[in-house]
């Protein structure tokens, strides 16, 4: 049975049980949809488009997806499914000049976009979101950090006369923290799960496969694992000797050692000693140790040995050259450049055997692999086979100078080669994970697990899209490879129970006053907006994003000196710390300070982010001569703020008091406000770990008094929407743990 609709061309969409349940819920609310893959995600996007554009005629749908890839593949899905003229559905990307996205907007009913193009058009003011009855989320699970979906669900649940999300993803991962921020963001009000086991479901799924295909290590990997597990104990001994690290287990994670970076960086912005800097270089050793180890186990020699190559064309840092001159480093280094060349991983030969035993004449097979190293590894070796044609998948960019990547149309080119038979293997490194339709996969070969849920749920679900098919996941036993698997399997696991709980707790009546549009004690202090002259290369930054919320509007340009002009006589040159020490090293910092204060009356510069002293191998009297020098031989005034919400906040203040007739605003900016005993207590409970304002506001409602809030017990904090496990824990360890000087 096909779906019947005005809008919708008839007998190309047909009406699935499951799809009609959660468009039944889509249309009520904002929903998010977990289902894996091939289970007609877009499908329900289309004729949730369709409705809402029958029931408001006059508006739009808008449609956003990660790259240029998936927001082609989505017009056509809406071209194909839609009775909307060809110029009815457009496309934005960042190809698509600005003036020309401005027009087509106007005219057009569909728009399938990349969030970044759409992010820097409303904070550029070239359109409004007004208008726009359904934002489609694809890949939902991004919506967390930085990344453009939350700013823009903000702008367009304050715009919108008719909003409606519908936000769809095959995982949203197995972090509770996670899977909350992304209902937070998107203001998500029901969710809708289905899984391959659903009643509803199990008639379109063709079924797939799992196979664990396990390999043994061979005795000459072991000798050069044994040398670099030596250079990474000796120092871990170290790190633990002087108290930053707790343990000198040589199975820590990079997770771990990145947890241990930033603790000890944190400490530098409050004293910076001797001890922290050589922590530091010795932590940086570390890492570089646990990814050769994770190269070695997981990828083999010849991949292992490139990256040493990299070491050792790259060594600048002080970490960097301690492990050249480390014995044990040395040892594995010399072993492995003299065997990368004659010693495959014994998963290659298993790939290989694989392979031999398929009949791809009639069918088509993904290997997914972590490192473009090994990628080019594998296509090299299994074109060598009879009746194999391989093809390489890989991102645009990458840091290895032998290896340029390849462009987005490039990538198009390969997977319509893939489709027409041309190519009957790819091998693919993540860029292939994500919503790319690539029909009729009969084989998925993942190279070696990984640990994230989901990405080993979307890797899956590049098969059993037509027809039923196969996983094989390659292990190399009593190694990263046993540790990885199984740490996505229990994600996956966690993820479902997460999503089942939050289904069951949700009352919308409680989401739409959570979601209400949150209003900002600044936009309510200054009364009208004010317009700034941005450099376009900040709207990537979360500065311009939080000056909209602010009602500052930016107007993008390329200029030549300068980030932010604020009025004909104030200019702003905005530097992260990194950008500040690295400008200072190749010689950008006085010239641009100079040109700052020969164009500008009142030039100003601002230094965002960590302490100074943390960040590089610079000498602190060599940076405190470069601010002397700027402050006082230039007479360029400089700033320092703790983020970008902050450096936000401070180019809004200053931009008002120069644009605003009268001198009130002068008057006011430079007294110091008094806080209420409700914002007092506000920034009390937000001073604990991991919790924003937001948080801190709910935890005060839930207990009614930060005292209640500080005595309250793990299992009461966890009950707090947006507080899960780890937040709670780290509350009580801070709350409870003994005042040591």
């Amino acid at each position: 049975m096909f779906v019947s609709h005005p809008l919708i061309k008839e007998g190309t969409v047909e009406a699935r049980l499951y799809q009609q349940v959660i468009l039944a819920s889509a249309t009520r609310a904002n929903t998010l949809v977990v289902a894996p893959t091939a289970l007609g995600k877009t499908v329900i996007a289309v004729i949730l488009a369709a409705h809402r554009l029958s029931r408001y005629p006059e508006s739009k749908v808008l449609m956003l997806a990660p790259t240029k890839p998936l927001v082609a593949q989505h017009a056509a899905s809406f071209k194909k499914f839609l009775k909307l003229s060809k110029d009815e559905v457009v496309t934005f990307t960042g190809s698509i000049s600005p003036q020309k996205r401005q027009s087509l907007w106007e005219s057009a009913r569909v728009v399938c976009a990349t969030p970044q193009v759409v992010q820097n058009d409303l904070i550029s003011s070239r359109y409004s979101l007004e208008e726009v009855s359904l934002i489609v989320f694809d890949e939902a699970h991004r919506s967390v950090g930085d990344y453009p979906y939350a700013f823009i669900a903000q702008r367009y649940m304050t715009q919108a006369k008719h909003p409606r999300i519908l936000a769809l993803t095959a995982s949203p991962g197995g972090d509770e923290e996670k899977i909350a921020e992304v209902v937070e963001n998107l203001y998500i009000e029901n969710i809708e799960v289905r899984t391959e086991s659903d009643e509803d479901v199990r008639p379109y799924i063709k079924g797939i496969k799992v196979e664990w295909v396990r390999v043994n290590l061979p005795p000459e990997f072991a000798e050069i694992k044994a040398s670099l597990e030596k250079a990474l104990r000796t120092r871990l001994r170290e790190l633990k000797r002087l108290g930053v690290a707790t343990s000198a287990e040589v199975n820590i994670s990079k997770r771990e050692l990145l947890e241990i970076r930033a603790k000890i960086q944190q400490s530098l912005a409050t004293e910076a000693t001797p001890e922290h800097f050589a922590a530091l270089s010795l932590v940086a050793g570390c890492i570089n140790l646990a990814h050769a180890l994770e190269l070695l186990e997981t990828q083999g020699l010849e991949t292992l040995n490139h990256y040493f190559m990299r070491l050792q064309r790259a060594a600048r840092s002080k970490a960097t050259k301690e492990l050249l001159h480390d014995v044990d480093f040395l040892r594995a280094l010399r072993k492995c450049a003299n065997l990368a060349e004659e010693m495959h991983h014994p998963k290659l030969e298993k790939l290989l055997e694989i392979i031999k035993k398929e009949d791809l004449s009639q069918k088509r097979a993904i290997i997914f692999t972590q490192y473009r190293d090994t990628v080019k590894k594998l296509v090299e070796e299994l074109n060598r086979l009879p009746n194999v044609s391989a093809a390489r998948f890989v991102g645009q960019a990458s840091r290895s100078r032998d290896d340029e990547g390849l462009t987005q149309r490039k990538q198009l080119e390969v997977l319509e080669k893939f489709r027409r038979g041309e190519h009957n293997i790819l091998v693919a490194t993540s860029v292939a994970e994500e919503g790319l339709d690539i029909p009729k996969v009969d084989l998925v070969i993942f190279y070696e697990p990984i640990p994230s849920e989901i990405r080993a749920i979307q890797r899956r679900g590049r098969t059993g899209r037509r027809s039923a098919g196969r996983v094989i996941v390659l292990i190399a036993e009593k190694t990263r490879d046993e540790a990885f698997y199984w740490s996505a399997r229990r994600k996956e696991k966690r993820m479902r129970e997460i999503l089942t709980n939050l289904k069951r707790r949700f009352s919308k009546a409680k989401q739409v006053q959570e979601t209400s549009p949150k209003s900002s004690t600044l936009d309510d202090f200054f009364e009208s907006s004010i317009t700034i002259v941005v450099d376009s290369r900040e709207l990537s930054s979360n500065v311009v994003r939080e000056l909209l919320s602010l009602g500052v509007i930016s107007k993008p340009k390329r200029l030549e000196v300068g980030d932010y002009v604020l009025s004909s006589r104030v200019c702003v040159e905005r530097k992260t710390t990194e950008d500040f020490l690295q400008s200072i090293i190749d010689g950008r910092l006085f010239e641009q300070a100079l040109m700052l204060k020969r164009s500008y009356a009142k030039p100003l510069m601002l230094i965002e982010g960590d302490s100074l002293y943390a960040k590089r191998n610079i000498s602190p009297q060599a940076i405190r001569g470069a601010l002397a020098a700027i402050a006082i031989d230039l007479g360029v005034p400089i700033f320092f703020t703790a983020n970008e919400a902050e450096s936000a906040a401070l180019i809004a203040a200053i931009a008002r008091r120069e644009q605003q007739e009268g001198e009130r605003y002068v008057e006011i900016r430079g007294e110091k406000r008094v806080a209420t005993l409700r914002e007092e207590q506000e920034f009390i409970v937000a001073g604990l770990p991991n919790v924003n304002t937001k948080l801190a506001r709910r935890l005060l409602k839930e207990f009614g008094s930060v005292e209640r809030v500080f005595t309250a017990s793990k299992e009461e904090l966890e009950r707090v929407h947006g507080i899960g496990e780890k937040i709670a824990e780290e509350i009580r360890r801070v709350v409870t743990s003994p005042y040591e000087e």
